[in-house]
């Protein structure tokens, strides 16, 4: 019975538009049509995807989510497994991310915290050349007790990626509708981070990643995708572009390919290919 819920859950959130979000974001209607599909399921051990990133070769790296092993696997476009990675000095409290900067260094995020608790927020840092892990430990500047209460609790976290080393976080915004963006150094260290902008969103951010041209971002939610340019090499919220609706039940991972190609798993243990073609204005 509860499997039937979520699933009516999700459908419905699928089934959502993106018309007040384009109202919101101040854009004029527009259809961005893209092309998706299935091409295949991940490994049964793959049970909660929860990040995903590029590897060599046109593979993909994934992670589980809390309370997995502490390991990387590698899978190739269609979800087969290739190989795993263990991640020393490390542990798997709410495994919620993974990104990758321009020197193959691999981060993840361990920065889940739903109940709005945890003292130990950290990415680590692995570098796959020299098989090492660095921990970049953080706090909120912002948050003024732990844990929050129910209503303000806008201090867990499911996306970031990389760019210019530093790295960009979005909130789940569980307590409001504003996601939150923070930034901090891609060094190992400990960090107190405030918000660097934030933007009202109707729905919670699950994934974020950065276009390889370094001139679009996404951020993934339960059923939409919300597009954003970057100019003059600024991340921020300045510049949205759009809305796309999805229906991919509990999507939780997504990465760019190609400029205009990204791959999307959910938790449900399958794994979609997204084209996005240019925007015709109505």
């Amino acid at each position: 019975m509860q499997k039937i819920i979520l699933w009516f859950f999700f459908m419905k959130i699928g089934i959502d538009n993106c018309n007040k979000d384009s109202r919101l974001f101040g854009i004029s209607k527009s259809e961005r049509k893209q092309s998706i599909s299935k091409v295949g399921t991940l490994p049964s051990f793959v049970n909660e995807s929860s990040g995903l990133c590029k590897a060599t070769k046109g593979n993909l790296y994934t992670i589980n989510d809390g309370g997995g092993k502490t390991e990387l696997y590698e899978l190739d476009s269609v979800g087969n497994f290739k190989n795993s990675i263990f991640i020393n000095n490390s542990k798997n409290t709410d495994w919620e991310e993974i990104a990758k900067d321009d020197k193959e260094n691999i981060y993840i995020g361990d920065f889940g915290n739903n109940n709005n608790d945890r003292t130990d927020l950290v990415i680590y840092k692995y570098n796959p050349e020299k098989d090492s892990v660095s921990k970049i430990n953080f706090i909120y500047g912002d948050q003024m007790e732990i844990p929050y209460k129910k209503e303000n609790r806008n201090f867990d976290c499911e996306a970031f990626f990389w760019k210019n080393d530093s790295l960009f976080l979005f909130s789940k915004n569980r307590g409001d509708k504003l996601v939150k963006m923070y930034a901090l150094p891609d060094k190992a260290g400990v960090y107190k981070i405030y918000p660097k902008a934030k933007r009202q969103i109707n729905a919670q951010i699950t994934a974020a990643t950065i276009s390889p041209d370094a001139k679009t971002y996404l951020l993934l939610s339960y059923g939409k995708l919300y597009i954003f340019g970057i100019e003059k090499g600024q991340i921020n919220f300045e510049k949205p572009i759009g809305c796309i609706k999805l229906s991919l039940k509990q999507a939780e991972a997504i990465t760019f390919i190609t400029n205009s190609e990204l791959m999307i798993s959910n938790e449900q243990g399958e794994l979609y290919k997204l084209t996005i073609f240019p925007t015709t204005e109505k």
